[in-house]
């Protein structure tokens, strides 16, 4: 195929479909996390194109207005909280559902990080999920 031809299907997706390389707004974000449902059916068959489409839904989520306060809060969370937080969700626990920890309230003075998780906490907490206890600590620094 002559590069010409490749340039001209490339101007017609992306004129039918820009959002692929540049989400611009939340209509677009919606439309390119539907098409990325679709595309994950056939992985290795679509990896460039969902390869194109996750670094603009990447740089979206970085940058639109409805994720700021959001991505503040990750930025400042302590890396064992967002783990713990991030188990929670993943099995549907609540802070009575996590015995290693101590009690419900002491789960929540964690959570809101007035308390830190403990070596026994994080050894328990990977032994229960079969996680290695590094992902508790912080990358940063």
């Amino acid at each position: 195929m002559a590069v010409s031809d490749v340039i001209e299907e490339a101007r017609a997706v992306f004129d039918k479909a820009g959002y692929i390389a540049h989400i611009q707004d939340q209509s677009d974000y919606e439309q390119a996390l539907a098409l990325m449902d679709e595309l994950i059916e056939d992985y290795d068959r679509n990896r460039p194109l969902i390869e194109v489409l996750s670094n603009a839904i990447e740089r979206w989520e970085a940058s639109a207005d409805e994720f700021a306060a959001f991505n503040r809060q990750v930025e400042s969370m302590d890396d064992g909280v967002a783990v713990l937080r991030l188990l929670m969700d993943q099995h549907e626990l609540t802070g009575s559902d996590l015995p290693e920890l101590g009690s419900k309230s002491l789960v929540s003075k964690i959570l809101k990080g007035e308390r830190s998780l403990t070596r026994r906490h994080i050894e328990a907490l990977s032994h229960r999920f079969g996680i290695s206890p590094t992902l508790f600590f912080s990358r940063a620094g």
